[in-house]
């Protein structure tokens, strides 16, 4: 397969290449800044990621990886994105959390049932998608992400979320559809900053009085829940100019 010439820029794209294994004259390069390789029939990556320090796209979306090395966590330029999403994956390295300048990570729709303490170290997220992922609860350490303004958790098995994520002060937009959840997690009311939640395909027959308080809320979404709609608070936030959607 043709790579780009020597001094051409550090961009390699073989997004739906038809690939089985990363060709190894990838690895031969180590100034790669952007390296693309979703959509292929990928079932591993080679330990060799970790020398590309420049990195500062990886995708690996959309393959069939079962596992991804430690490595992953090397490479110290490796600060906007990060695609790991549609994939086997049962757990995720804890090296992750040397990865603490990059933007965006997206774990979802791999069977991993957790995700590890370590992602808390990541303390330059400002966007985290972990939906689809078999999720049953999450780390008190995810509190610690206080440059986190994103955060997707739909299609899980969520029965609560941690207190921690209270201190998620610059988060402005949760979404939570399609999970188990009986109760809006009380740690939402000290976000003074959150304009939207998406609480849809839940079990929440009522909501709490705070809800009304929350300063910058916008967008309100419980359908497929049993709030009724005349209830006070869903009628306190309209009034406000809250879209509120039952």
């Amino acid at each position: 397969m043709p790579l780009p010439e020597p001094g051409s820029p550090p961009v390699l794209n073989l997004w739906k290449a038809g690939l089985d294994a990363v060709p190894p004259e990838v690895w031969r390069r180590a100034d790669w800044e952007v390296l693309i390789l979703a959509d292929n029939a990928l079932t591993e990556i080679p330990a060799a990621v970790g020398r590309l320090r420049a990195l500062h796209t990886l995708d690996l979306g959309h393959n069939a990886l079962t596992a991804v090395p430690d490595e992953i966590g090397e490479p110290a330029g490796l600060t906007r994105f990060l695609y790991l999403h549609d994939n086997r994956l049962t757990a995720l390295p804890d090296t992750l959390g040397g990865l603490d300048r990059l933007g965006y990570l997206n774990v979802g729709e791999n069977p991993l049932g957790r995700l590890p303490a370590a992602l808390g170290e990541m303390a330059g997220l400002v966007e985290l998608r972990a939906q689809q992922a078999e999720l049953t609860e999450l780390p008190e350490s995810l509190g610690r992400l206080g440059r986190l303004r994103e955060l997707w958790l739909g299609g899980n098995a969520l029965t609560a979320l941690p207190g921690s994520l209270a201190a998620l002060g610059e988060l402005r937009l949760l979404e939570l559809r399609d999970n188990a959840l009986r109760h809006v997690p009380e740690a939402l009311r000290a976000l003074p900053l959150l304009r939207r939640i998406d609480l849809r395909g839940n079990r929440i027959a009522e909501l709490p009085p705070w809800i009304v308080r929350l300063p910058s809320l916008e967008k309100l979404d419980l359908r497929w829940n049993t709030v009724a709609d005349g209830a006070e608070p869903v009628r306190a936030l309209r009034e406000r100019g809250c879209v509120v959607l039952t």
